[in-house]
């Protein structure tokens, strides 16, 4: 299937490293107009120039995700540089996995609320461009409990009521909205990468629990996401897809 997105602007909010980029060079690859933002301005440049070489429009900004008047500059700011919005991505992640105040609060701030105001402030460009999709990014922790990162976990399961809340509120605006769960994903200078070192015992017990025996690509859940924002996808709305080989199977 050939998924053509000439004309089409995105937003990948969390688009500079792992998942993000690769979602925001798939989306580029096929032909949209791509804004990312990020807090580090190193990643953000080394992906902006990724992006570029597809010769698409393109915007980027450094964004505290956590900072609600961040947020609501940062989409406009996409907006008026891509001309309107027609797809967001919500994939910023706290990584808070601590049962604490500081392991909640990251999860709160930046896996929920920033989807909650990303979405709130992109809406109405959405909506004027005649309808779109808006995509979370979940976990498959937010399908079990997990007494390693409970507080991600639960994040997680909220993002994908949340999800299904959304899809229900704005069907009237002919916007669409889902999520993905992604298993373990592995990829240069990312969680697993560096626990691959630094804890073997749990990199090895995961990749014992995948059934298709290796980790996952950044690039797997990039194709699936241009599934679920594309016309290609029209009629799917208020699911989250779990890509992960199998993972929550085992």
């Amino acid at each position: 299937m050939h998924i053509n997105l000439q004309g089409k602007r995105v937003v990948v909010a969390g688009g500079s490293r792992g998942i993000g980029r690769s979602i925001a060079l798939g989306f580029a690859a096929a032909g949209a107009g791509v804004s990312i933002c990020a807090r580090g301005r190193a990643a953000l440049d080394a992906t902006s120039a990724e992006i570029a070489a597809h010769g698409v429009k393109l915007h980027s900004a450094v964004c505290d995700l956590a900072d609600k008047d961040a947020i609501a500059t940062y989409i406009a700011a996409a907006a008026d540089s891509l001309g309107g919005i027609d797809v967001l991505v919500n994939n910023a992640s706290g990584f808070g996995s601590s049962d604490d105040e500081t392991g909640w609060a990251k999860g709160l701030s930046v896996d929920l609320m920033a989807t909650v105001r990303a979405s709130q402030a992109a809406t109405p460009f959405i909506e004027q461009s005649g309808g779109g999709a808006i995509l979370n990014i979940s976990s498959i922790s937010g399908y079990r409990a997990s007494a390693r990162t409970p507080s991600y976990a639960a994040v997680k399961a909220a993002l994908i009521n949340y999800t299904m809340s959304q899809a229900l509120m704005l069907a009237p605006k002919k916007i669409r909205v889902n999520a993905i769960a992604p298993g373990s994903i592995e990829f240069p200078g990312g969680i697993w990468a560096e626990r691959k070192t630094a804890n073997p015992q749990l990199y090895q017990a995961v990749l014992r629990s995948i059934p298709w025996g290796r980790l996952g690509r950044p690039e797997e859940v990039a194709n699936a996401a241009l599934f679920l924002c594309s016309d290609a996808g029209s009629w799917v709305t208020g699911q989250t897809l779990a890509v992960d080989g199998g993972q929550l199977l085992g």
